[in-house]
């Protein structure tokens, strides 16, 4: 039996149907499908990659192209059948490589000649070298619409610059064990241990500088019981390393005095002062060196940028020091480089998750636009130099690529 009210209810269900229905945006779904260069790297003391064959087989997965130029992984300890099962192509020339992909991975800068390889507008990742900049160098990579990003420049959501901090991490690590090989007997250093035991004064360690460098350097030491100095001019600096070393130790300001007691007395100095406006200060002088004890190691991290120290010149992975004032010195600028494995699983675990986020966004225009921590690492686009601090060092015209960036409310 019907009642009043299901008259109701069906009048209702009839007029509700010509009202406006609500419908799901679609998702857009980006097919653009990726393919991405990992090139031998040429320069001699580069035996980093971009990715390990792990990072490829995540790549291959989400529906990418991977070319790797054959012999690129054998420096870092990763064969050709190792990429080859992960899913990437393997290319037997330079020149094919290049002109298979749309996004090159490479730790060391390219050559001239290997950008002219390059397919127009492809986007390419790499470390810059700054102190080793050319306008030609630029001009080749506008000239083929190349988007650069830039290791030292880029960043992470938080306002971290991540290759920089995992490559400092290694440094860090690295320069105490470079030190203790320097300081045996062998290789004629003063013939003592780095550390300390029961009984014997521990060795001094002395740092210029209080960054990520600097903290792990100091982890080292501290850990092999040397005694540890730290000088920095940021106050904030010294504050965060005690902090995070969960420990008391000597801070202070670059104070000619305290820097020049303590560099007489150091068995062991680490030059790790982070570059301001391209370059890192020089605060050191050959007189404070040559003040030194006889056969005491330099060990300079900020090489590339210009070192801290007045005695300081770069050398090579074949050739690593040289004697000045009887101060054995390490100059080389790419100490990661040392322990290549690291270094490349380090720098690979940073890209591909980049590059899979890129592809979900819509590719790297979105990503450039819609992320503005991604947006400084980029320093050309499209034939453009966008970074200011290049412009200025090369004397050439730049434009702020943040203009280009729509406003999100």
């Amino acid at each position: 039996m019907k009642t009043p009210f299901d008259a109701e209810v069906k009048a209702l269900a009839k007029e509700s149907a010509l009202y406006p229905q609500e419908l799901l945006l679609k998702v857009r779904e980006n097919t653009q499908r990726l393919a991405i260069v990992v090139p031998k790297e040429t320069e001699g003391q580069e035996k980093r990659l971009a990715l390990t064959p792990d990072a490829v087989a995540l790549l291959v997965n989400n529906g990418h192209e991977v070319i790797v130029q054959a012999g690129a992984g054998n420096p870092s300890k990763f064969a050709d059948n190792e990429y080859s099962e992960a899913g990437a192509r393997i290319a037997y020339s330079a020149k094919e490589a290049y002109e298979s992909g749309n996004v090159v991975l490479k730790v060391y800068p390219p050559s001239v000649e290997e950008i002219g390889l390059m397919q127009k507008g492809s986007i390419l990742f790499s470390a810059l070298q700054m102190t080793q900049l050319s306008e030609d160098y630029i001009l080749a990579l506008n000239n083929k619409n190349i988007t650069g990003v830039a290791f030292e420049l880029l960043e992470d959501e938080v306002g971290g610059m991540p290759i920089v901090r995992a490559m400092s991490e290694i440094a860090g690590s690295t320069v105490m064990l470079i030190a203790a090989e320097y300081l045996n007997s062998n290789n004629n250093g003063r013939g003592i241990i780095l550390g300390g035991i029961t009984g014997v004064p521990p060795t001094k360690v002395v740092i210029l500088g209080a960054g990520t460098v600097a903290e792990y350097a100091a982890r080292t030491a501290l850990g092999l019981g040397a005694e540890v100095k730290i000088f920095d001019n940021q106050i904030y600096k010294l504050r965060r390393i005690k902090e995070n070393l969960g420990q008391q130790i000597f801070t202070s300001t670059i104070d000619l005095t305290n820097l020049n007691d303590a560099l007489r007395r150091a068995d062991v100095v680490i030059g790790a002062l982070r570059a301001e406006e391209g370059r890192s200060p020089c605060v050191v002088s050959e007189d404070m060196v040559a003040s030194m004890k006889p056969n005491s190691v330099i060990v300079d991290v900020s090489i590339d940028q210009g070192g801290c120290f007045e005695t300081s010149q770069m050398t090579s992975h074949n050739s690593p020091t040289f004697k000045r004032y009887d101060v054995i010195h390490y100059c080389v600028p790419n100490i990661a480089s040392r322990v290549a494995h690291t270094g490349t699983t380090a720098i690979s675990n940073i890209l591909a998750p980049l590059i899979v986020m890129a592809h979900e966004l819509g590719g790297f225009e979105e990503m450039i636009f819609n992320k503005v921590w991604f947006m400084k690492g980029v320093y050309c686009y499209r034939g453009g130099l966008t970074s200011k601090q290049i412009a200025k060092r090369l004397n050439m015209r730049h434009k702020d690529l943040s203009l280009l960036r729509l406003p999100r409310y």
